[in-house]
């Protein structure tokens, strides 16, 4: 039990180190012009049905705003995790 707690604690404080210090080297990208790219990515809409069915419509592509870092910064995802899931789902 005793080496549970030690990897679970060990485990925040990496986050709570890992997290500002991709914050620190996003924002030096981005002060020398290199922090945000883009991604084309597929947008598709799901409606809900009766008896638990969906509709898929396809809506097309469109750029996305991504930013070049390990977590999302700026309110936009990562470059890394838009690259690997480019297919965004709108469900309704």
């Amino acid at each position: 039990m005793r080496i549970l707690i030690r990897g679970v604690v060990g485990l925040v404080l990496a986050l709570l180190l890992v997290y500002p210090l991709d914050w620190a080297v996003w924002r030096t990208r981005v002060a020398l012009g290199g922090g945000m790219g883009s991604v084309e990515v597929s947008q598709v809409v799901v409606a809900r049905l009766k008896g638990n069915k969906e509709a898929y419509y396809p809506d097309g592509t469109m750029v996305a705003d991504c930013s070049r870092s390990l977590f999302q910064q700026a309110g936009s995802g990562s470059c890394w995790w838009l690259e690997r899931h480019h297919e965004i789902v709108k469900r309704y």
